[in-house]
């Protein structure tokens, strides 16, 4: 028997050949316009301590949970830092999973049942794709921010004959890949309108957008009319974690079926201390988040005075893609910022469209006016050149 089945091989060989093969990235010390650390939480020497605070006051002193959250894992931390989400987030309950990708999972995988219809906006994250697929529920894609399509489709299956499920509209405040946003007011009254359970994620909005980095749905006062809501803490927040909040039924409908919950040992004291300390910080200060939204501003004004307008998506989050199509174009653009000691990095097809290969910029409060000036100048000579 060979030590690598062939069908497998001739996979891995046909990326090579299209330039698509995944690999590891050796970790850069450049410049940062590629983390997901918005507010540069993750570097913050006052939040450690605060950290080691938290786990003395609660006497946390093991190194992991030990177990599933069923069994050994809830140790006391999980309800004080859930309830103190439930509270900040205005809503009956909150429910930690262990990443972003296990709460999406977990949510969608066990809430749409058989006879119910799930309807997604085409750009939504790969995990809520991959929980949908596990759940017994029809799926149908709408066209990207596109309400008029959304609601075609919901008439459609509303009118369907001998139709009596739940209909799910799921879509996101941030998307992850063009920093751009839906039309949120709209769509949660469309939702009502038609009498769905409408579920946003929340994962790049969570410390950018509301009063104490609340999220946008907050920020808007909607919080109330959505089904549920995911916010993860590895974006905005640089930790680790997410939670779903939502009502009382919601969480113990989760503990009960969401199988990416049930089966998996919990998270470790210092993760949740570190998700708390992290919250507090928002609750104190909106410091960073408004320098955060100087550099957003800032970014944006030199796109438009290097003349590049016409190649970025267009956004007023952190997340701002330079459409590059190609994926040797696209990759030798961001190899020359690399060069120049700009880590900046590439997303090329499959993980977006063929045409659609860009560079994601991921802009932090520590990026300094002159290197947002720079960066963009050595864009705007790379692509031209």
């Amino acid at each position: 028997m060979e030590r690598f089945p062939e069908k497998l091989r001739l996979k891995l060989e046909k990326r090579k050949e299209e330039s698509v093969l995944r690999g590891l990235p050796v970790s850069t010390s450049g410049i940062d316009f590629s983390s997901n650390d918005y507010l540069g939480f993750s570097r913050l020497h006052d939040l450690s301590e605060e950290v080691t605070k938290i786990l003395k006051k609660y006497n946390a002193k093991k190194n992991g949970a030990t177990g599933s959250r069923l069994l050994t894992g809830n140790h006391e931390l999980y309800t004080v830092v859930e309830n103190r989400l439930a509270q900040i987030h205005e809503a009956e309950a909150a429910l930690i999973f262990n990443s972003g990708y296990d709460a999406n999972v977990g949510v969608f995988s066990s809430i749409a049942q058989k006879g119910d219809v799930v309807l997604y906006d085409e750009y939504i994250h790969a995990s809520i794709r991959d929980g949908i697929q596990l759940s017994y529920a029809e799926s149908y894609k709408f066209k990207h921010n596109d309400l008029i399509d959304l609601e075609k489709k919901i008439k459609r299956t509303k009118s369907k004959v001998g139709f009596k499920g739940t209909l799910y509209v799921v879509t996101e405040s941030i998307f992850s890949m063009d920093g751009d946003h839906p039309d949120l007011k709209k769509i949660v009254a469309l939702c009502e309108e038609n009498k769905s359970y409408l579920i946003i994620d929340e994962a790049h909005a969570v410390g950018v957008f509301g009063i104490n980095g609340v999220g946008m749905i907050q920020e808007y006062g909607l919080h109330n009319a959505v089904f549920a809501r995911i916010m993860t803490f590895g974006k905005g927040l640089g930790c680790h974690g997410a939670v779903v909040i939502g009502s009382q039924y919601l969480k113990q409908y989760l503990v009960n079926f969401a199988r990416s919950f049930i089966y998996t040992t919990g998270l470790p004291p210092h993760s949740l201390a570190v998700i708390l300390a992290s919250y507090n910080k928002l609750s104190q200060s909106n410091l960073e988040q408004r320098i955060l939204q100087t550099r957003i501003k800032l970014f944006k004004k030199q796109i438009e005075a290097n003349k590049l307008t016409k190649i970025f998506v267009e956004s007023n989050s952190a997340i701002h893609c330079c459409i590059i199509p190609g994926n040797e174009r696209v990759t030798t653009v961001a190899q020359q910022l690399q060069d120049k000691g700009y880590t900046v990095k590439s997303i090329k097809s499959p993980t977006v469209p063929v045409t659609k290969e860009r560079l994601r910029f991921c802009l932090h409060n520590y990026n300094s006016e002159k290197e947002i000036k720079e960066v963009l100048y050595l864009l705007a000579t790379f692509v031209k050149s």
